[in-house]
């Protein structure tokens, strides 16, 4: 592991690499921030320019713009209610409201702290153990993967105090939304109703564009114009020792979670932050106050997303598995480089790996330093009054949804999407299951007939292998003990008389 660092430095530190890191730090601070350009996009824009660089050069640049765009997509979903990410959708629900309340500054200090301490500690693991982590992540298989995210589409559509009814119509909403267009595994279309706009399926950018950017724009438009958004200056504010010490179990248990999930082949970062979020609701004392505005809210999907996206790199280097969509294309660079992933890469190109996991603990740690001065000059948009701001946030959408796929049917989605998130959440139906339901739907059915091919039909597959099993049982105890609990409330009143 030594000669691995040693080797690495030495081919980081050159005038030329270092330069392109710092160049992809700041790229990735502002793909992340700008809605519909995320990370993933950004480093796919750039793989055929990296063709004329070396291939050490090339991955420091896609590493470093990978690891700062998945924080730079809560600075929008904090102050504008736009995550500029997919990773970021989660760290809307309280950073967002967190805003509203008139704490911007620590909101957004609350994200980047959380970033940096999943995202170096994710690189930390990263560089101490990826063979032995990628071997642990291979023993979660289909049953497993699909029990995960049954687990957070439940946790999430049942927690706060809303209405635990609408909550998982929801998110049965977002399932079926994912299930438009084509058939991943036969190949046949499902409920386009002959529309082609459906064909292809229902993209979770414009949906998350129109479902919280969209709706939040109306309702600044529709209402009057007023001083109360406007701030003067936005800066970050770091927590506290007192809040850091509060929040520790939350990074504890987030972090660790991030990375695991962030090494299961295909899985990724957005996945692991709202499995950490709903997993920091389920160990507070107070999870009715998730979605509220609360440090926790906003500290557990930024660890865990972070840490997540570092995990990502673990297969991608050690298996030649991409762990996400980014690291997918990180892979297709490195073999067009000439590399080839694998554990004999650690032995053949030990300076390689090395400068990689080396610039994923620098661009992490720089996430503290520079995003302050980024953050600053970025939100002087935020001292536009909420009409205009409005205004201009639909604009902002808009551009973002027709460019993921230069196609106008996706910004009639981004404006449907929208009215559909105004006329919902006016009659109190939480929009978060809706997305979660439709980002991670197409992997959550995929694994489930997956696992049902594997067992040739037989449904028992998820009870007996012993980790699925655990997590469906947690599961199904997240859905009944409500409901002994609200019998029990009934039962009381009569029993004591």
């Amino acid at each position: 592991m030594l000669d691995l660092i040693t080797q690495g430095a030495q081919t980081l530190f050159t005038l030329a690499n270092i330069s392109w890191l710092l160049l992809g730090v700041f790229i990735g601070l502002l793909a992340g921030a700008t809605p519909g350009i995320s990370g993933t996009m950004m480093v796919a824009i750039l793989l055929p320019l990296t063709f004329g660089l070396n291939s050490t050069t090339a991955l420091v640049l896609m590493t470093a713009i990978y690891a700062t765009a998945v924080f730079s997509g809560s600075i929008t979903a904090v102050l504008f209610r736009t995550p500029g990410a997919p990773e970021a959708a989660a760290t809307v629900l309280d950073g967002y409201e967190m805003t509203r309340q008139g704490k911007p500054h620590q909101a957004l200090g609350h994200a980047m702290f959380a970033s940096f301490l999943g995202g170096t500690f994710g690189a930390l693991v990263f560089l101490a153990a990826a063979p032995q982590l990628a071997r642990v992540a291979l023993e979660f298989g289909s049953p497993e993967i699909f029990a995960l995210i049954f687990f957070t589409m439940v946790a999430v559509a049942t927690m706060g105090g809303g209405n635990r009814l609408k909550g998982l119509l929801c998110s049965f909403f977002g399932l079926f939304l994912a299930t438009v267009g084509m058939d991943v595994i036969t190949g046949t279309y499902r409920y386009t109703f002959n529309v082609p706009i459906l064909a292809a399926g229902v993209s979770f950018i414009p949906a998350i564009l129109g479902l919280f950017a969209i709706s939040e724009a109306i309702r600044m438009v529709q209402g009057p114009v007023t001083e109360t958004r406007i701030v003067k200056k936005v800066k970050t504010i770091i927590p506290r020792l007192g809040e850091i010490k509060r929040l520790l179990p939350t990074y504890l248990r987030s972090g660790p979670l991030g990375v695991l999930i962030g090494a299961l082949p295909g899985v990724g970062a957005t996945t692991a932050s709202f499995v950490s979020y709903a997993t920091a609701a389920r160990f507070s004392k107070h999870p009715e106050k998730f979605g509220t505005g609360i440090a926790e809210g906003i500290a557990a999907p930024e660890t865990a997303n972070n840490a997540a996206a570092m995990g990502a790199m673990v297969p991608m280097l050690s298996l030649g598995i991409p762990g996400s969509a980014t690291t997918a294309v990180m892979l297709a660079a490195i073999i067009l480089h000439g590399l080839r992933p694998g554990p004999f890469l650690f032995i053949r190109s030990p300076d390689f790996v090395g400068a990689i996991m080396l610039t994923a603990i620098i661009a992490n740690v720089l996430i503290i330093a520079v995003s302050p001065i980024f953050i600053r000059f970025f939100t002087r948009i935020f001292q536009i009054p909420q009409g205009v701001l409005g205004t201009v946030i639909i604009i902002l959408c808009v551009t973002g949804g027709f460019a993921m796929r230069n196609n106008i049917a996706d910004v009639w989605m981004v404006f449907g999407f929208g009215i559909l998130g105004f006329v919902l959440e006016k009659h109190k139906f939480p929009l978060a299951p809706i997305v979660i339901g439709l980002v991670l739907g197409q992997l959550f059915e995929q694994e489930f007939r997956r696992s049902l091919a594997i067992a040739h039909g037989d449904a028992m597959i998820f009870f007996t292998n012993p980790i699925s099993a655990a997590i469906i049982g947690i599961t199904i105890l997240i859905l009944i003990i409500p409901l002994f609990r609200a019998l029990w409330r009934r039962l009381s009143p009569s029993r004591a008389r």
